[in-house]
C-alpha cells in the first residue's frame, strides 16, 4: 500500500519535512541568542552592555543637565549709565565738601569753642565740655564718612544694597540740610554755602541713581552676581 502525497512511510521512520522558502531549523544545542546592542541595559537584571566609545546616557525623566554658572551672560560686565556716573559723582563730592567744611571749622577751634559757649548761656556748659565735645564729634564724624565712602565705592561696583543706603543717608542729610536752612536764615558765609552745595548735591545723586537707567543697571549686576559673574 502507498501512501498518498505527502504521507509518510511507516516502515521508512519519520523525516523532517522539506524545507520551505524562507524557513529555518530550529536552533540545536549550541545555539546562544545574539548579543545585545551596545547600551543596552535590562531591566530585571541590571546588567548592562558597555556603551560605545562618546555615548552618553540621557538625563533621567523631568531632569535636564544643569547649565554652566554664568550661562547666557556676557563675560564683560555691562557699561555703567551716565545715570550711576552721576549719581555716585555727587555723593562723592558731598562727602569731599564735607570734609572741607569739617577741616575749616576745626582750623579756629578756639573760636568756635567760644561761640559756642556764648550761644548756650549755660554755667554747665564750660569750654572743657564744648571742647571735648567738639573732638568726640569729630572722631564720630571721621567715622562716618569712612562708612559712607565705602558705600559709595559699593555703589560704584554696582551692590543695590549700597544704593539703598545711600539713599537713607542722604535723604536724611537733606532734611536735616533743610532744617539747619530754615533755622539760619540766609547764608551768611563760606560753610554755609558749602551747606548749600552739599544739599543740592546730594538732591542730584538720589534722584540720578533712583531713575530707571540705574535701577536697571543694578538690576543686571545682581543677576550676574547670582549667577556667579562679576
Amino acid at each position: 500500500m502507498t501512501s498518498g502525497q505527502g504521507g509518510q512511510d511507516p516502515h521508512q521512520g519519520w523525516q523532517p519535512p522539506q524545507e520551505q522558502p524562507g524557513w529555518q531549523a530550529p536552533p540545536g544545542q549550541n545555539w546562544q541568542p545574539p548579543p545585545p546592542p551596545q547600551g543596552w541595559q535590562d531591566p530585571q537584571q541590571g546588567w548592562q552592555n558597555p556603551p560605545q566609545q562618546g555615548w552618553q546616557a540621557p538625563p533621567p525623566y523631568g531632569y535636564a543637565n544643569a547649565p554652566a554658572p554664568g550661562h547666557g551672560f556676557p563675560q564683560e560686565a555691562p557699561e555703567r549709565p551716565t545715570t550711576v556716573r552721576v549719581g555716585v559723582g555727587a555723593f562723592m563730592a558731598t562727602l569731599i565738601l564735607g570734609l572741607i567744611g569739617s577741616l575749616l571749622q576745626f582750623t579756629d577751634l578756639d573760636g568756635l569753642v567760644a561761640e559756642t559757649v556764648a550761644t548756650a548761656n549755660d554755667p554747665l556748659v564750660t569750654e572743657d565740655v564744648v571742647r571735648a565735645s567738639l573732638l568726640i564729634g569729630a572722631v564720630l564724624g571721621l567715622l562716618l564718612v569712612a562708612l559712607q565712602a565705602l558705600f559709595i565705592w559699593f555703589a560704584w561696583k554696582g551692590r543695590n544694597w549700597a544704593r539703598i543706603v545711600l539713599f537713607v543717608l542722604g535723604g536724611l542729610s537733606v532734611l536735616a540740610g533743610l532744617a539747619g536752612l530754615g533755622a539760619a536764615g540766609a547764608s551768611t558765609g563760606f560753610l554755609d554755602a558749602l551747606s548749600v552745595i552739599s544739599l543740592l548735591l546730594t538732591v542730584v545723586g538720589i534722584v540720578a541713581l533712583a531713575l530707571r537707567p540705574s535701577s536697571e543697571w543694578y538690576r543686571a549686576m545682581t543677576a550676574r552676581r547670582q549667577a556667579g559673574l562679576r
